[in-house]
């Protein structure tokens, strides 16, 4: 089984859509259990969401996606190129935004934010507990 993947969106709205489809289908072919793949597929949303409106970076960067699945443990990464770490806000109930990274906090098992390793932007990571079943789909009669 490979044990992640990796993609690479325009910074275009619909890409946040893509980003949740393609998650979606690699969460069906891990056998992630349904209600961790809708968890991972929001919080994914939150953070590609908030990588377009917040990176501010120069036009034609990228954000880098990656799905990695190890020890029963799905972690979801979004880079950008901005250089600014995210943090929660305390958004007021009028407020129509700013709830993303609370909703993270609330839902994940472990998130994080941390400079990109190659010195350009930063990685905003989660991890939910998957309790995959590996069995390939041909053994699923058995």
């Amino acid at each position: 089984m490979n044990d992640h993947i990796e993609w690479h969106f325009r910074r275009h709205p619909r890409s946040v859509r893509r980003a949740r489809a393609l998650l979606a289908e690699q969460a069906r072919e891990w056998k992630v259990p349904d209600a961790v793949a809708e968890t991972a597929v929001l919080l994914l949303s939150e953070l590609v969401t908030n990588a377009l409106r917040h990176a501010g970076c120069a036009p034609g960067r990228e954000i880098r996606v990656r799905f990695a699945v190890r020890d029963e443990v799905l972690r979801i990464e979004v880079s950008d190129a901005c250089v600014v770490l995210p943090h929660p806000r305390d958004a007021s109930p009028d407020d129509e935004t700013g709830r993303g990274l609370a909703l993270v906090d609330a839902l994940a098992g472990r998130w994080g934010a941390a400079p990109r390793e190659c010195g350009i932007g930063k990685t905003v990571w989660f991890e939910v507990d998957a309790e995959v079943n590996c069995v390939e789909a041909a053994d699923d009669g058995v």
